[in-house]
């Protein structure tokens, strides 16, 4: 399925950028200003890689490293997943779904020319959203409360139609008409 909208539309064209020398601290803090989620890394106008929020969390916090003593070269992700300016927004979608990442650095002739997120074509093309939720399976379901007050009120998967009563079949919520036409 193709958009019509190429990465160029919605990309970030100048991302917010640090050297790799810069502290973990103060990334997080850029971070927070600039509310974003991941800032580019560079040294002498070439850029190095990426370092994301969750690069912070997982890679420095989560292991007990104090934040406030490292630099951003030990930590930064510099074998990145990057996508052509040309190419359709679904098929950047698609490779973050796949990869379970959120950050795609936009590469043209070897250098960077912008960072598109998931966020950038989520307002652009919100109807892509759905392919973002087959991913998703909700851990530990019995843990969440929302689960246990839900009905069985959905929309088909199958025939896209409203039904009052659907059923999970092979993943999929489906109406009774559906639902047998699987058996």
């Amino acid at each position: 399925m193709k958009t019509g909208y190429k990465v160029y539309d919605c990309m970030t064209t100048k991302p917010i950028s640090v050297t790799s020398e810069a502290s973990l601290e103060g990334c997080a803090k850029i971070m927070a200003q600039n509310h974003v989620g991941a800032l580019v890394i560079k040294d002498n106008l070439h850029s190095k890689g990426l370092i994301t929020e969750q690069d912070i969390v997982r890679n420095v916090i989560a292991k007990g490293i104090n934040p406030l003593t490292k630099k951003v070269k030990d930590f930064m992700e510099t074998k990145l997943v990057t996508i052509s300016p040309n190419d359709d927004i679904y098929d950047a979608l698609i490779k973050m779904r796949d990869l379970n990442i959120r950050h795609l650095p936009v590469v043209e002739d070897e250098k960077m020319v912008g960072l598109l997120t998931l966020k950038d074509i989520l307002k652009i093309e919100p109807q892509l959203f759905e392919l973002l939720v087959e991913k998703f399976e909700l851990k530990e379901e019995s843990r969440k409360p929302i689960n246990r007050i839900i009905s069985n009120e959905a929309i088909c998967q199958g025939c896209g139609a409203y039904s009052e009563d659907v059923k999970k079949v092979k993943g999929s919520l489906l109406c009774e008409r559906c639902a047998a036409e699987q058996a």
